[in-house]
Order: structure tokens, then sequence, then C-alpha cells
């Protein structure tokens, strides 16, 4: 009973996190009281399951046990009578179960949730800590897990969320839904959340899995609802295109054996071809634009349509990424094109290119740079060098499936 108890919760958490917390966040306004009673609730979680059995709806039993807790705290405490007359409650809540089962059963995004990423996206807060705060109380992301997407210390990452947190609380910032006319300040930090979450699933940054399916889920949920609120506005076709042509590959990014399929060698007849019209289909729509997101789907669309590995058009490829360098210049887009220029065969231009992206900070903890250096270094010959590198990107690799990968290029020199 404890194990399917752990695993229910566990299960819960990846599910529920946002609908439990948004509920909390309404009924108290106080993010740091209710992400604490929310934590609270799947720790009582583990023990109240394992006795009387997972319930039929444990967002709501959640919800229940985290808003209760919530008021008994207020209740207890002597802020109470200041906080009441701020809890503005738009629906009633004398049932909780009953309005957590309503929010389960509604709309694939209700309100709540949308509040709650308004509120975290508000443009006074700046943009890094816009992404932060909504991974970490929206996403149920771990700080730790979020400082690994900014390529960041854990500890510089808690100190900017709980600074983030502080001023929501300051500056008062309204828990709502924004307006029609306010919805484009908060879009590109809205994006930027949605991105990051995925990519943090898509490639998860510890644990045993390669791909977080849930929070890859959740991305696309958040891209299709942006993108239905403002289907002009190109970023947001875009990114929605991005994650749909990128994501229709994951089937094939493990093999049977369960170990890593680089683009190279995926079975492409294991791609999602229907995510794949869609996500072209979008494209043409957000180009002639030329924003980040654009660019990077229109890239992944030219390698979702080369029907094979070798019919894969880098001249294409390259052109876009030099785009996206023009537009919007990054480390992490400098070192994707120096690879494109590898992977074209051009092994000695991309270490070239690579070099000077030794020294960039934000570089300094990426292992994907010193195995894009070392599978290089690899193809002219200069082993010493490339197990060296790859022996350096195994110290910063968290993720198990891509570090038995690493082991397996490093074993294949050594022998």
């Amino acid at each position: 009973m404890a194990a399917d108890a752990a695993t229910a919760v566990e299960l819960a958490h990846r599910r529920e996190w946002a609908f439990v917390l948004a509920a909390t966040v309404r009924l108290v306004r106080d993010l740091d009281l209710a992400e604490e009673c929310v934590q609270d609730a799947y720790a009582t979680a583990l023990t109240a399951w394992a006795v009387d059995g997972v319930p039929a709806r444990p967002g709501a039993w959640l919800t229940t046990v985290a808003r209760r807790r919530a008021l008994d705290r207020l209740r207890r405490d002597s802020t109470f009578r200041r906080t009441l007359p701020q809890l503005v409650i738009d629906e009633p809540v004398a049932d909780t179960a009953d309005l957590a089962l309503a929010e389960l059963d509604g709309p694939a995004i209700p309100d709540d949730r949308l509040r709650l990423i308004s509120t975290c996206c508000h443009p006074a807060l700046a943009p890094q800590a816009q992404v932060a705060l909504t991974l970490r109380l929206v996403c149920g992301v771990t700080t730790a897990e979020v400082a690994r997407a900014f390529l960041v210390s854990e500890a510089t990452m808690a100190a900017r969320i709980t600074r983030a947190k502080k001023k929501i609380a300051v500056a008062g910032i309204p828990y709502r839904v924004p307006s029609v006319r306010e919805l484009p300040q908060r879009l590109d930090a809205i994006c930027a959340v949605v991105h990051l979450l995925f990519t943090t699933g898509h490639t998860a940054p510890a644990g045993d899995v390669l791909v977080r399916a849930d929070l890859v889920d959740r991305s696309l949920q958040l891209a299709r609802m942006m993108h239905a609120l403002v289907p002009e506005d190109p970023s947001v076709t875009g990114l929605l295109a991005l994650i749909l042509l990128t994501d229709a590959r994951r089937a094939a990014r493990i093999d049977d054996a369960g170990n890593l399929c680089t683009l190279e060698h995926q079975d492409r007849a294991r791609w999602d071809r229907a995510a794949i019209a869609e996500g072209i289909a979008l494209v043409k729509q957000a180009l002639p634009h030329t924003d980040s997101y654009t660019l990077q789907a229109a890239i992944a669309a030219v390698h979702d349509e080369a029907p094979t590995w070798a019919a894969t058009d880098w001249r294409e490829i390259i052109g876009l990424y030099r785009l996206l360098l023009r537009d919007r210049p990054s480390p992490v887009a400098r070192l994707n094109h120096a690879i494109a220029v590898g992977l074209a065969g051009r092994p000695d231009q991309a270490l070239a290119l690579l070099e000077p992206l030794g020294a960039e900070p934000a570089l300094a903890i990426y292992g994907y740079f010193d195995a894009a250096r070392a599978a290089f270094l690899a193809d002219l010959g200069r082993t010493d060098e490339a197990i060296t590198a790859y022996e350096s990107a195994l110290m910063l690799t968290d993720n198990a499936v891509e570090h038995a990968h690493l082991r397996r290029k490093l074993g294949a020199l050594m022998a």
C-alpha cells in the first residue's frame, strides 16, 4: 500500500500540481503560504493514502487538504483580519472538493492556472524571474531543475525565485487573468516559460528517463492555449510549431534496449507524421516573421521533412541558424550552429567555431558543449583530446540515458 501511495502521489504531483496550487493561491492570495500548504498536502497524502487507499479524485483530495490547511494557518495568524478583505472569491468555496472536481472535469485550461501564469509573468517582474517563478510554481519543476535549465547554481536560482515572490507581495500584483489589451505584455514571458518547460521535459536534466512526458505534454497544452487566445501572433504560432515538430520524434529517441538514439540513427517510421504536418503548416503561417521560435521550428521542419539522415539539407539548416544568430544571438544558438556545420561534414570548421565558446560562462556547466567538441575531435582522429572532452561532458551530465550514451562513445575510443 505504501508503494502504491508513493506512486500515486508522484503521479498526482506531475498531473495535478498546477490545479492544486492555483486553487489554493486564489483562496489565500499568498504564494509562499499556498506553496507550503500544497507541499504539506502532498506529504500528508503519502501517509493517508497508504492507510485509506488512493482517492478516486487525487486532485480534489489534495486541493481540499491544502486549502483547509491554508485557512487554518490564516485563522491562527495575526494577519487573518488584515488578509480577509483581500480574499476575493469569485466562485463558491464551501465545498472545496466539489470545486476541485469541477476544475478537473472542466476546460483543458481552467482560469485558475491562467491566473497563476499571468501573475508570475507580470511585466513588473524581470523576464528571467517571470520564467523561473512560473516553472517553479505553475509547473512544479524543482528549483534544482530550473537552475539547470538556466545554467546557474541552485542557490542563485533559489534567491531569484524568493525575490520574485517578495516583489509580487510588496507590489500587490493582482491574481487575475489579464485583459485582451494587457495580454501582449505577457506573451514574451509566457512563451519563454512554455519553451523552457518543453526543453526541460524534452531532455530531463537529471533522472533515469530521457523524456519527462508530463512536462512536454503540459508545454504543448499551454502552447495550444496561447495559440487559441492569440492565433495571429507569429511567436506563439512558431512556438507551437517548434514543440510539435521536435516532439514528433519522441518515440524514436530511445531504441528497444533503452539506449539513446541520435537523429542520425533514429527510425523515421516511428516519427509522428500528423504532428509534423501540423507543425509545418504552422511554420508556413508564422513565416516570413523570423522570431527565434519560428526559425527554430523551421530548422526542425527541415530535419523532419528529410526522408533519411543523408538527405538532410544542411545548407538550409546552416542558413537558418545564421538568421537566428543575426536576430537572436546567444551562446546556445552559436553552439547549435557550430554543431550543424560539423554534422554537414566540416568538423574542423565546427571546432574553430566552438573554440571561442569555451570562454562563455553560460556554457561552463553545459555538457553538450564538451560532447560536441569530443565528437568532432574524434572525427578528426584527435583521440586523446576527444577522450578528455568526453570525460568533461560526463562530469556535467546528470541524465542517466545521456550519461550511458556518452560512456559508450568514450568506451569506443578507448577500446
